[in-house]
């Protein structure tokens, strides 16, 4: 009977060659767990794991983005470092996860920017903006101005801004679609396409929605600097995944009272728009501040490091998107409101131009993910070992 060295050693020998090396190391990774399976409870990845022979690219790029990196897995392995077989399932699938993103961009130049400099690019990207509008409205005259009753299309006709902000919403979300179209195809067999998709949509959904699997596989949360855990990283994540949709819905509402209705903004404080919007932009403050929180004092061996910057950078953003937008909502019949409406919709254009190829992504690709797990377990067994 062949000893967990043994599987070890060969794991390493013997690789698929069109593995990058990162992926070469989830994969060896991936041998070793389907020999021990101690956290095969934990979350999906686990289960999906030992459906699995041996690890293809799509195999490994599918368990990436399956895994939420709750890190129960890594405070639980006896071969984490600083054993010799080194196994970090966290951060293994982390800098896979970070390659699809980038593999799977459209256009795919843009994602390997992000990729190299993600943290210069939305800054710049904000920055430039704000810069560009500041000088567009000080150029009309209407940078410094008096009171305006919150009428924002004063300073920017409402025609111009949907415009601006349809165009651009319009490119994210066909980037990311392409992108989770070409992943989808790339790791879903053809059979799955058939078996059990409503129930699997269904179950999929709601794992996405309540993220199911950033309890840790036992209800108790995740670990963040140490092996206690905690659920305060799953409900941040809930404050900020809900109050962005929050704000989505704001402005669906404002759009329909706008086209539809004929009621043009300003809207007053207590209307469906202004309450949506608050309540969801307090949720992207808390939210993210607690991200960043808990991103700080996270254990040094959880996730990727070198991702680190991207990842506050992308939390800074959001964080950044939510306050100026409040503070636009209270000081809107102020003279300041130009400049912080500049400012607030540079933030806005740079968080959806760069949304495809960052840490957003992630959510995408996870549902896919989710959807896939969900499909493969209902699957006859001969159809379950691999993605082929």
């Amino acid at each position: 009977m062949q000893t967990l060295q043994n599987l070890t050693s060969e794991a390493q020998a013997w690789q698929p060659i069109d593995l990058t090396r990162n992926e070469e190391e989830v994969s060896r990774v991936m041998q070793i767990c389907n020999a021990c399976r101690y956290c095969e409870g934990f979350c999906a990845v686990f289960p999906a794991m030992t459906r699995r022979l041996d690890f293809t690219k799509a195999d490994v790029n599918y368990l990436a983005n399956l895994c939420h990196n709750c890190g129960a897995c890594l405070h639980s392995c006896q071969y984490a470092p600083p054993h010799e077989f080194g196994v970090n399932v966290p951060k293994a699938l982390a800098q896979v996860r970070l390659d699809t993103y980038t593999e799977y961009a459209w256009p795919r130049s843009v994602g390997a920017l992000y990729k190299r400099a993600g943290v210069t690019l939305v800054v710049a990207s904000a920055l430039g903006l704000a810069l560009f509008l500041v000088l567009a409205m000080a150029m009309t005259g209407s940078l410094f101005h008096a009171p305006m009753a919150g009428n924002f299309y004063a300073i920017f006709p409402h025609n111009l801004l949907a415009t601006m902000f349809g165009l651009v919403f319009l490119f994210a979300v066909v980037s990311l679609g392409l992108g989770v179209r070409r992943f989808w195809r790339d790791v879903s067999p053809a059979e799955a396409l058939q078996t059990g998709q409503g129930a699997a949509l269904a179950e999929a959904a709601g794992d996405a929605l309540s993220l199911k699997y950033l309890d840790g596989g036992h209800g108790e949360g995740c670990n963040d600097e140490d092996d206690r855990y905690s659920l305060a990283r799953r409900r941040f994540h809930h404050l900020t995944f809900y109050g962005f949709l929050l704000c989505f819905a704001a402005t669906s509402v404002a759009t329909v009272y706008h086209f539809f209705l004929g009621w043009p903004a300003p809207y007053p404080y207590l209307s469906a728009p202004v309450a949506l919007g608050t309540a969801g932009g307090v949720g992207l403050l808390i939210g993210p501040a607690g991200l960043l929180w808990l991103n700080l004092r996270r254990h040094p061996l959880q996730g990727d490091a070198a991702q680190k910057p991207m990842d506050r950078g992308f939390i800074v953003l959001l964080f950044w998107v939510s306050l100026t937008g409040l503070l636009l909502l209270v000081l809107r019949d102020t003279s300041a409101m130009a400049l912080l409406l500049a400012v607030h919709l540079a933030a806005v254009m740079a968080f959806f131009l760069t949304m495809p190829y960052g840490k957003f992504a992630h959510g995408v690709f996870r549902c896919a993910a989710l959807l896939k797990n969900s499909i493969e377990k209902r699957l006859p067994g001969h159809l379950r070992l691999g993605s082929d």
